[in-house]
């Protein structure tokens, strides 16, 4: 009997994360499913934060999901889906921000940082190479 019982709470637990998984979203077509797909691969969850929407699991990711197949079922281009989501969470909610002067420190930042690493690296071994002396200080015989 306990082992029934076992069976039937494993049996519960997996139809629980299945269910879990699953976001089940109706399209009329393939072509349909595929733009959805894509469309999500180019937004980034706003959780995960470098996990695309499609990927994510957070019930954020899935809320702009289903605002996007929404708005995807009311007739908007992908180019007004992303702006309607841009303009509800910023430009982060795009892998590829535009280049502006609010997105510069994430378009340049990571090359800026290396330059300035860079840039560091060289001062140091300068002043090394400056304050080393010129010639080794003779080897006396009498040392050995």
């Amino acid at each position: 009997m306990k082992r029934r019982h076992v069976l039937l709470l494993l049996l519960g637990l997996c139809v629980a994360f299945a269910a879990h998984a699953i976001d089940p979203l109706k399209f009329k077509d393939r072509a349909q499913e595929l733009r959805f797909q894509h469309l999500t691969r180019e937004l980034r969850c706003l959780v995960c934060q470098n996990e695309s929407l499609l990927d994510s699991q957070a019930e954020l990711a899935q809320q702009m999901r289903h605002i996007i197949y929404e708005q995807m079922q009311n007739g908007r281009s992908d180019d007004e889906i992303k702006q309607y989501l841009v303009d509800r969470y910023s430009d982060y909610v795009l892998y590829d921000p535009p280049l502006k002067p609010s997105t510069w420190l994430l378009w340049f930042g990571p090359g800026l940082i290396v330059l300035l690493g860079a840039a560091g690296v060289l001062f140091t071994v300068r002043k090394r190479a400056r304050s080393a002396p010129a010639t080794p200080p003779p080897i006396d015989d009498e040392d050995w």
